[in-house]
C-alpha cells in the first residue's frame, strides 16, 4: 500500500474542498476546507524530496493551468495531472511534465462510456500514461461513476467486470468515494472491500480519511491491495487528524 499525495487546485491556488459541493451554477454552495499560502511547486518539491511517486495534481475548474504548470515543472514526470483532460490537450500536458493524464468526464459523457473517445485518447497517450477516474457515488444497488464535477450519474456500475474491461485501456485507476470525500469522518469500507476484491491494476482510493487509523483501516479492509491519498485531514492542508510526517513514515514502512 502506497500513500499517493495530492495537489488540488481551485482558482489558481492549492485548496482542499468538498468536491461534491463544486457546482458551476452556485458558487455559494462551495465548501472550502483549506486554502494554502504556498505555491503548487512547494508541495511538488516536498513530495519529490520524500520520493512519493504517483501523486496527482487536479485542476478543479478553469483558471488553474499556470498553477498546474508550476507543480509539473518543479517535479517533471513525478506527478499525474487531471481535470478537464481531453483528446485536444492530453498530449500537451504530457509534454509539460505530467507522468500520466487522468480522465473522467471526457470518456464518460452523457451517462455512457464513449469507446470511440477512449480509443482515440489511448492512441494519443499510450496505455501506460493514462489513468481512468472512476470516482463514484452510491445509488440504489451499487456505486455508479459520476462525472462533471461529480454531479451527474452515469450508467456505469463499479464492479469487478467493469474494472477488468477498462484495465485493458489504462495504467491505473483513481477512485474517490464521493459520498464521504472531504468530510474527514471515516472511509467507505464497503467501496474499499469492492475495489480490493476486484483490483488487478493499481487503484488509488480517496475519500473520508480523518486520522491515521483510517489509513490502517484501508490497508486492513483492502488487504494491502489499494493505494490511498489523504487531503483535508493532513496538517499541511490545515488538518489535525494526520501529520504529514506520520503518513510518510507509514508509506515507508509499507514499502520497505
Amino acid at each position: 500500500m502506497r500513500f499517493r499525495p495530492c495537489i488540488d487546485l481551485h482558482d489558481g491556488k492549492v485548496k482542499q474542498i468538498v468536491g461534491a459541493t463544486l457546482q458551476d451554477a452556485d458558487s455559494a454552495a462551495l465548501q472550502t476546507n483549506f486554502s494554502s499560502d504556498f505555491s503548487p511547486s512547494h508541495y511538488a518539491r516536498m513530495y519529490q524530496r520524500d520520493n512519493l511517486t504517483g501523486g496527482h495534481v487536479i485542476m478543479l475548474g478553469p483558471g488553474n493551468e499556470t498553477a498546474a504548470i508550476d507543480a509539473l515543472t518543479a517535479w517533471p514526470e513525478g506527478l499525474q495531472l487531471g481535470g478537464g483532460i481531453t483528446e485536444e490537450n492530453a498530449g500537451r500536458w504530457l509534454e509539460r511534465g505530467a507522468s500520466h493524464v487522468i480522465v473522467t468526464s471526457y470518456v464518460f459523457h452523457d451517462g455512457h462510456l464513449d469507446d470511440t473517445r477512449l480509443e482515440r485518447l489511448l492512441r494519443l497517450t499510450g496505455k501506460n500514461r493514462l489513468v481512468l477516474d472512476l470516482s463514484c457515488r452510491w445509488k440504489d444497488d451499487g456505486y455508479y461513476v459520476v462525472t462533471d464535477r461529480w454531479q451527474n450519474f452515469t450508467e456505469l456500475r463499479v464492479s469487478a467486470e467493469l474494472l477488468a474491461e477498462l484495465a485493458r485501456s489504462c495504467d491505473e485507476f483513481l477512485i474517490h468515494a464521493v459520498d464521504v470525500e472531504g468530510q474527514c469522518m471515516g472511509v467507505d469500507e464497503r467501496l474499499i472491500t469492492l475495489l480490493a476484491t476486484a483490483a488487478t491494476h493499481p487503484i488509488t482510493y480517496a475519500g473520508g480519511v480523518g486520522c491515521m487509523a483510517d489509513m490502517h483501516r484501508i490497508r486492513k479492509v483492502g488487504h494491502g491491495r489499494l493505494d490511498a491519498t489523504v487531503g483535508s485531514a493532513l496538517d499541511i492542508f490545515g488538518g489535525t487528524g494526520c501529520r504529514y510526517a506520520e503518513v510518510v513514515a507509514f508509506h515507508r514502512q509499507e514499502n520497505g
